[in-house]
């Protein structure tokens, strides 16, 4: 058993289980061992099972059993056919872990079994020397940089210790949500340097890409969080969400404006022509960022930027803080008045526009049926005056008319029966030819199959020998990562003697199997013997005994002395069965040692209490 559980253990590692060194046999597993073995192996069995399970047992007495029931189900699901239940897993003994065990890494897939968690190829090689790197620098102690030898310089050399110092990037990258124009994709092809010649120091490159990546994570984790949160609920695309959101920021700022400017009026440190300035300002910079848009908005824009940059006159004199609040409330009230003057002007000119556009479009609708009226009566007058015209000598023109009928009649025969000699070898030709591409199709056809079917076998030829190279690869480099001292005709030696010793056992076992058909033959001949020499004796002394008295004792002795035999031989198989039963049970009784049913029955005492308390504890929780 030493042998097979090794083999559990070193197929466990491989699919990802971490099996502490200490731990050589299924006898030392424990329940949470167990728990992250099991699943393990299913998660490479059978993904979509193995994802929904833990790899740990959780703390609650409750839910250990619920994840037990459910590794037991999962088990049964992938097809284990043996008894299964949570005790299994909860309260392990060792037969039923390691047939389990044995089934489960009997199903791991076969070539995936060694690399069910990661993929073959460079990455793997890469990360294993990441790992192999980092493993080894972890191993080596730190050493302050006043303590250190010139034998540390490899791994511990003071001058890779700098300050974390950031500047600022600028990659050849567009933001998010943007495309970039053939101006600064030139720009960032031609003339953009790197990112590594664009700091001063070259020791702040990884520190400025980790700060400008923490700030393009953080900003894109805000942004899907918001649009989660909220942009799906306005059902308005991300460019239109991002432009109404910017346009409240510019309202926002410019109610800002407005009341830092009131405020700094009433303190009298600014006039009410710098808060119009700035105002004016701002919503010329932003009329000036809007550069679509219809001829009637531009005229309002135009009217409305033309009124507001309107220069108020400045009084002569400085006034006091009195008149000046009644003049800004003056103006504030007329500029509000003015406002409302236009915003109604501007709805009502809206009105008027749809309702001429609507006009428009009726009239417009009008003179195209009417148009086409139009046309349909002048054909028909066209008709009507060549009829006219030609009614005042109608014996006339109905003669020519029907001469033209009869000539054209006849032309069309003729014309029809030159068809005809023209026709027959055109259709000939054309059944030939089409006969013709008919063949070829099937040939073309045929052939294109056979090229598809040799594409598609390169192509898995092709897939067949990158992942043979890359598996020879990786192989090769775990060759190399082995230890070099351990030779391969050890193993094979070892393997051979277990060889041996199982063809040994095997040779035993027949042995004993066939002395115990001897003996049960030899058995069987004496028994028979036996009976067949009870028949004749029991026979001669009867006919004896019906004529001598003491030959008739005789052959009660016989027979007191044949059932007494026969006593003795059903005690001595009786005593064989009774030995063969101690055995049985001694093996029960080893086997339940092995079991640990002692321990197993001291944890369910401890899991029933913990379940109490945990019930109790809900109880009390209901009840308040």
């Amino acid at each position: 058993m030493e042998e097979v559980d090794k083999i559990l253990i070193h197929a466990l590692k491989q699919v990802g289980t971490e099996v502490p060194e200490e731990v050589d046999s299924v006898r030392l597993f424990s329940s949470e061992l167990v728990v992250e073995a099991v699943v393990s192996c299913l998660r490479v069995i059978d993904p979509g099972v193995g994802q929904g399970l833990p790899a740990s047992l959780p703390p609650g007495m409750s839910a250990r059993f619920r994840v037990g029931m459910s590794l037991a189900q999962a088990c049964q699901d992938v097809g284990y056919k043996g008894e299964l239940g949570y005790q299994t897993f909860l309260y392990s003994s060792e037969p039923e872990i390691r047939s389990l065990l044995m089934f489960l890494v009997e199903k791991l897939p076969r070539g995936s079994a060694e690399s069910s968690d990661q993929s073959t190829g460079k990455s793997v090689l890469l990360h294993k020397g990441i790992a192999g790197a980092m493993r080894a620098e972890l191993s080596v102690p730190w050493l302050p940089v006043t303590c250190r030898l010139p034998r540390d310089s490899p791994t511990q050399v003071p001058d890779v210790l700098h300050h974390f110092h950031t500047q600022d990037l600028s990659p050849a990258q567009s933001p998010a949500g943007t495309s970039l124009c053939k101006e600064e994709r030139e720009y960032q092809r031609e003339h953009l340097p790197p990112v590594t010649c664009q700091l001063s120091h070259h020791a702040s490159v990884l520190s400025s890409l980790l700060e400008r990546h923490t700030a393009e994570s953080s900003a894109a984790h805000d942004w899907n969080h918001e649009w989660n949160s909220q942009g799906l609920l306005s059902r308005l695309t991300p460019q239109e969400y991002r432009q109404r959101k910017r346009c409240r920021l510019r309202l926002r700022l410019e109610e800002q404006l407005r009341s830092a400017a009131q405020t700094s009026s009433d303190s009298g440190s600014h006039s009410s022509s710098d808060l119009s300035d700035l105002l004016q300002t701002f919503r010329s910079s932003n009329t000036q960022t809007l550069t679509k848009g219809s001829h009637f908005t531009h005229t309002q824009k135009f009217t409305f930027t033309q009124e507001a940059v309107a220069p108020c006159p400045l009084p002569q004199t400085l006034p006091s803080e009195g008149n000046t609040q009644l003049q800004q409330q003056e103006e504030l009230s007329s500029l509000q008045q003015q406002l409302q003057q236009m915003t109604s002007d501007l709805e009502q000119l809206s009105t008027d526009l749809k309702h001429k556009s609507v006009t428009t479009a009726q009239v417009l609708n009008d003179i195209n049926k009417r148009e086409r009226e139009n046309e349909t009566k002048r054909d028909q007058i066209q008709v009507k005056k060549k009829t006219m015209d030609l009614l005042p000598q109608a014996e006339e023109n109905l003669h020519k008319i029907q001469a033209l009928v009869e000539t054209s009649a006849k032309r069309v025969l003729s014309l029809a029966a030159q068809w005809e000699k023209h026709r027959a070898p055109l259709i000939e030709e054309n059944r030939r030819l089409k006969e013709i591409c008919r063949v070829q199709d099937m040939e073309s056809s045929g052939k294109l199959s056979e090229i598809r079917s040799l594409h598609d076998k390169i192509t898995v030829c092709t897939e067949e020998a990158k992942k043979k190279e890359e598996t020879y690869k990786q192989l090769v480099s775990e060759l190399e990562s082995l230890p070099q001292d351990v030779s391969r005709s050890a193993y094979t030696q070892r393997i051979l003697e277990i060889v041996s010793n199982i063809k040994k056992q095997k040779e035993e076992i027949f042995k004993i199997l066939s002395d115990t058909k001897e003996l049960q033959k030899e058995i069987n001949n004496l028994t028979g013997k036996l009976d067949r020499t009870f028949a004749v004796t029991d026979e001669l002394i009867f006919k004896d005994a019906k004529k001598d008295e003491s030959v008739r004792k005789s052959y009660k002795h016989l027979a007191a002395l044949h059932e007494n035999c026969n006593q003795l031989i059903q005690t001595i198989e009786d005593t064989g069965s009774i030995l063969r039963e101690i055995r049985d049970l001694e093996e029960q009784i080893e086997s339940e040692h092995g079991n640990k049913t002692v321990a197993n029955l001291e944890r369910i005492l401890e899991d029933y209490k913990a379940i109490r308390q945990e019930n109790a504890a809900l109880a009390a929780k209901v009840s308040v």
